[in-house]
Formats: structure tokens, C-alpha cells, sequence
């Protein structure tokens, strides 16, 4: 129940993949939020100002894709039966979805 929360309020960050154990998922998860917003924000400093009007927007949507799939992630977690979810993700470490 826990990771299925995480999911679906912390999912963009891919806490739930910590949780879970699967540390590999869960920087890449985080790496790719905090990689496109340093890289969208390095883009406005280089151009003045004028590359954040493109990368703001494109980074905001990169971190709601990714939120996205958390969501997806953490209904599919509360929505699997007690044994199943045991069986896929806690002993069988089923990286997505």
C-alpha cells in the first residue's frame, strides 16, 4: 500500500522504485527530473533568458511523464492483490509496470 502512495504522490521523483528496492529504476527516475530542469535552466543562463520560453515548457512536460507513469504505477500497486504484488515486485523485482 505504501509504494502504490509513493507512487501516485512522490512518482516524478521515483520514490516508490526506492522503496521497492529497485535503486537502478529509481535514479533513473530522479536523474532524468532533476537532469531536464538543471539542463532547461543551463539553456536560459546561455541564452539570456530566451532558451527558458522552449525548455521550461518541455521540462515541465518531461516531470508530468514521468509523474504520469507514477501515478499508472501506484494504482497498478494498489489495485494488484496482496500475493501478486509479493510475487511481482518484492520477490520477482518487475522494474516497470
Amino acid at each position: 500500500m505504501i509504494a502504490g502512495l509513493l507512487g501516485i504522490f512522490l512518482g516524478s521523483l521515483g520514490v516508490h522504485k526506492f522503496y521497492l528496492g529497485l535503486n537502478t529504476q529509481g535514479i533513473m527516475i530522479l536523474g532524468v527530473n532533476i537532469g531536464v530542469w538543471v539542463l532547461a535552466l543551463l539553456v536560459g543562463l546561455v541564452t539570456f533568458g530566451f532558451g527558458l520560453i522552449v525548455t521550461l515548457p518541455l521540462a515541465g512536460l518531461v516531470s508530468s511523464a514521468l509523474g504520469l507513469l507514477g501515478l499508472i504505477e501506484g494504482i497498478l500497486y494498489l489495485t494488484k492483490s496482496d500475493a501478486d504484488f509479493q510475487r511481482d515486485y518484492l520477490i520477482g523485482k518487475k522494474p516497470w509496470l
